[in-house]
């Protein structure tokens, strides 16, 4: 059995340690998970546009993959956690940035409704499940 190895995210990731005592994501093996991932900045800033918050929680997903050697390109399932709802123009966005981030492939994906996240200002988290051969 493979043992695992833990990464953090240049900036935020370090708060989330230090503060929180938890990793941004994880390498077993050839299988990254990575921990929720929300919109906000290194100063856990959220911006007031749910599309930009939605493209920075992208940002920050291909951010922690990085830190354990995956990309966007590795991603097979995807998780997304919203607030408020999942209005159509939602979706709009999601599938607009898969398709940027992901032209090749298309994961398996899980949206689910939820009442908070773990900002109060956060409307939208999102983890994932890569493969690096």
């Amino acid at each position: 059995m493979h043992k695992p190895e833990f990464f953090v995210t240049p900036g935020y990731g370090e708060y989330m340690l230090n503060n929180l005592h938890f990793s941004q994501a994880v390498k077993i093996g050839d299988r990254v998970e990575t921990s929720g991932q929300g919109g906000w900045d290194d100063n856990l800033q959220i911006p007031e546009s749910l599309a930009d918050e939605i493209a920075q929680a992208f940002w920050n997903v291909e951010r922690t993959l990085a830190t354990a050697g995956a990309g966007w390109e590795h991603v097979v399932h995807i998780n997304s956690y919203h607030v408020g709802g999942l209005p159509p123009e939602v979706n709009e966005v999601m599938v607009k940035l898969y398709r940027h981030y992901m032209p090749n492939h298309a994961p398996i994906w899980t949206q689910v409704g939820v009442a908070a996240l773990g900002l109060p200002t956060m409307r939208i988290e999102i983890r994932v499940t890569a493969i690096v051969p």
